[in-house]
């Protein structure tokens, strides 16, 4: 049964609660799936973004990340994406819903093989006797828990799968073995030790004979080794302090090496972050990386002559992302609408209002989209055309201020409303 969770953000936001104790900051809802395939229930948490929540009716669909490491990863991952996808108009990347998976045995699940340590030791066999499930969990994610999220809320079929280190190995192994379960791959430093390098080994082998065209992978790889040593020194080196890296470097080294598969590939080295500090940063330039093609530019010629040709960019622009991503990008609506405002405050009509348009074009279900356009006809003076636009918003959602403003349009002696137009700060 899903339930609301509250994240009490001790942690986050320690200022934020002592100023106001009683008051929270709902950043998900906690789900939960039985499982017939692990014999087990497991939790979940679900992110869904602002838009959703404010206008669910406007039937808009979105992308999906499965984290692991859910309990870890969650907070800092949706924050990020809040962040750089509808925070002062940014667009690095679309909203997204976030799901996390949390944990119950994680070195079973995110294993694909038996295996041990870097270093053998007597905790080596009662290791391996736990390990091993990753082809059952992934079976878990692909046959139960993405119905289960596409039966539930609005997805778009395009979908990140994100792992950290023992996660970080089952998103190489899910990539090599099972390459269309996920549209976008992010590796941070995977255990590419474990089992004796045995899924490395596996990648050597098969790789170069795969293809992988319209997928995306990014690797994060972490500094973990003694001071003095480099990324071209540890190569060299056999000891089993140093494995880890070794075998991550010796994968990037596998990928560039072999474009030919199609697979869009970045691994990139952070030389001042160690392997519990360096999920936040490849995280951060993954997103940027995975939807280079989703980020839109304005320049100062953007906002000048009064024209349509602010919306026609929007248009070709996200037409291109749409076909990077392999499905249907629009303009956000709400970046959009932003748009179209503030072009109103600037006397840019012709501007404003093929802005408008698009966004109606865009989203026939969004009551914002129509109340927004019925203001700007209100500043033109066109009462009919505020008049319909008013009412195709009020046939969406009930508004008492938007049912305001078309009763006084309806009374002819009343003065014209004054829309709800707000100059950009």
């Amino acid at each position: 049964m899903k339930k609301w969770f509250l994240l009490t953000l001790f942690g986050l936001l320690p200022r934020l609660l002592l100023a106001q104790p009683t008051r929270q900051m709902v950043i998900g809802q906690m789900d939960s799936l039985s499982s017939k395939i692990l014999h087990e229930t497991r939790r979940l948490w679900v992110h869904l973004p602002d838009s959703y929540k404010q206008e669910a009716a406007s039937k808009r669909r979105y992308p999906v990340v499965y984290l692991l490491d859910g309990e870890s990863h969650f907070p800092s991952v949706v924050g990020m994406i809040h962040q750089l996808s509808s925070v002062n108009g940014n667009t690095i990347c679309p909203e997204m819903i976030v799901v996390g998976i949390t944990n119950t045995n994680r070195g079973r699940d995110l294993t694909p093989t038996p295996g041990g340590g870097m270093i053998p030791s007597a905790a080596d066999s009662s290791r391996r006797r736990n390990s091993g499930g990753g082809e059952k969990f992934t079976a878990f994610i692909e046959s139960e828990l993405m119905p289960h999220i596409d039966s539930l809320y609005p997805t778009e079929p395009y979908k990140i799968f994100i792992g950290h280190s023992l996660g970080g190995l089952l998103v190489i192994n899910t990539l090599i073995h099972h390459p269309n379960l996920f549209n976008a791959y992010v590796s941070i430093d995977p255990s590419m030790w474990w089992a004796d390098q045995q899924l490395l080994n596996t990648a050597k082998q098969v790789i170069a004979s795969q293809t992988y065209a319209g997928k995306v992978l990014f690797m994060g790889i972490a500094n973990t080794m003694e001071s003095g040593m480099d990324t071209l020194r540890v190569q060299a080196d056999t000891s089993g302090s140093t494995k880890h890296i070794r075998s991550i470097l010796a994968l990037n080294h596998l990928l560039k090496a072999n474009g030919q598969t199609g697979l869009r590939y970045q691994g990139k080295y952070y030389d001042l972050d160690d392997h519990s500090s360096v999920p936040l940063i490849t995280e951060y330039d993954a997103l940027h990386f995975i939807f280079d093609a989703y980020r839109l530019k304005l320049t100062d010629q953007d906002y000048e002559q009064d024209n349509t040709q602010l919306a026609d960019k929007l248009t070709t622009h996200f037409r291109a992302a749409s076909r990077q991503l392999g499905y249907l990008v629009k303009p956000p609506e709400a970046l959009v609408n932003e748009l179209g405002q503030y072009m109103v405050s600037q006397k840019k009509f012709k501007k404003a209002e093929s802005l408008f348009k698009l966004n109606v074009a865009n989203y026939p279900a969004s009551f914002n989209a129509y109340d927004s356009y019925g203001d700007y006809f209100v500043v033109q003076k066109d009462t009919v055309n505020a008049r319909t636009n008013f009412q195709k918003a009020l046939s969406v959602k009930e508004a008492p201020a938007t049912r305001k403003k078309l009763a006084a349009l309806q009374a002819p002696s009343s003065p014209s409303p004054s829309p709800a137009i707000k100059p950009k700060k």
